[in-house]
């Protein structure tokens, strides 16, 4: 098999309704099949995907299903899917992506022809501003948050995307419509090369959801690999399918997440200098929530911490593994800090 498309369900009956169908009437290269993982859904996933698997329609791609009897998270769902598989290359792809006609074809192509090349992400476009751009094609089409137009991480650790700067999203004018090498792909639309997934230990099941494609990509880069964003595919990602962007419990996993991902990768003397920025910084984060009125998300940060040093422990082993296997990073670590360049200079792309 060249290519398994990879979509990890919990509770997304609607969700998928929607946008199942583009899936499969567009992943219709050879050799590729559509891979929905139920992850112990409660409602009528699994009665709705048997449906759409007993009728398929002509030019559509195959559908298989993997149905799971508890919730693993993001993580460890699509660890335990990819390790049954043996095709060549794998798609991670969110339930709430719309995807477009060709979208396979230009970051396969470009793997094939780059063997250094572990992980892509296409050019990743927010739904709703598509949708609204239907109706008034005067509003632009902007990027989505998670993954945009591929991922870097700044000194402090801090993840940013070519057109998404903190909660600023740029609009799409074609002005990333290049391939580029970059830190890290989305989890959104993340494309691999499955025997390196197994080989690196995939997604990182202790992060349950959130930062986990980060970490993944950071440990490609360590080991010589190259991560790309290849625009000439383009997807429409809805966002905060599982957990709204304000929700407190994804605060608290962004913020301890990106805490255990720093831990678990960066070299001893940055990691000691970055670690006294972020103390301060996370707290001040905590306080500003506090007084805009939002005690929820100042106790999400205040837990974060609490439990990245409770975690920290149960993390030396992987720590001493990845900074065994680190070579030179492949893409480095950016050297802009965007809480400056976002806040004081006011440069938001």
């Amino acid at each position: 098999m060249l290519c398994s498309v990879v979509i990890l369900n919990w509770n997304g009956t609607a969700v998928m309704r929607e946008f199942l169908p583009s899936v499969l009437a567009h992943t219709t290269m050879p050799d590729t099949e559509v891979v929905v993982v139920d992850n112990g859904s409660t409602d009528d996933s699994l009665a709705y995907l048997h449906s759409i698997e007993g009728t398929p329609q002509a030019g559509q791609a195959h559908l298989r299903i993997i149905a799971f009897d508890t919730n693993y998270g993001f993580a460890d769902g699509y660890n335990r899917a990819i390790a049954t598989l043996d095709s060549t290359f794998t798609v991670l792809l969110n339930s709430d992506v719309m995807v477009t006609e060709g979208w396979l074809q230009p970051v396969l192509d470009y793997m094939q022809s780059h063997p250094d090349v572990a992980a892509a992400q296409p050019k990743i476009l927010s739904y709703p501003s598509l949708k609204n751009h239907q109706q008034h094609p005067d509003e632009p089409v902007t990027f989505e948050h998670a993954g945009a137009a591929g991922g870097y991480i700044d000194r402090l650790g801090y993840p940013f995307c070519r057109g998404r700067i903190m909660n600023y999203v740029a609009d799409d004018r074609h002005q990333y419509d290049t391939i580029a090498d970059i830190f890290w792909a989305s989890g959104a639309a993340l494309f691999v090369r499955t025997e390196v997934y197994k080989q690196v230990g995939g997604l990182d099941a202790a992060f349950f959801a959130h930062m986990e494609e980060i970490d993944f990509c950071w440990r490609l880069n360590s080991r010589g690999y190259r991560i790309v964003c290849v625009p000439q595919s383009e997807v429409y990602h809805l966002g905060g399918g599982a957990l709204a962007y304000d929700n407190p419990k994804k605060t608290y996993l962004n913020f301890r997440n990106n805490l255990l991902m720093l831990y678990k990768n960066m070299p001893a003397v940055q990691l000691a200098r970055v670690s006294i920025c972020r103390w301060v910084l996370d707290y001040v984060a905590a306080l500003h929530e506090l007084m805009i009125g939002k005690p929820q998300q100042f106790l999400a940060i205040l837990r974060a911490r609490r439990d990245y040093w409770r975690m920290r422990r149960s993390f030396a082993a992987k720590r001493k593994e990845n900074r065994s296997l680190a070579q030179k990073l492949r893409t480095p670590l950016s050297k802009r800090i965007i809480i400056v360049d976002f806040f004081i200079r006011h440069r938001h792309e």
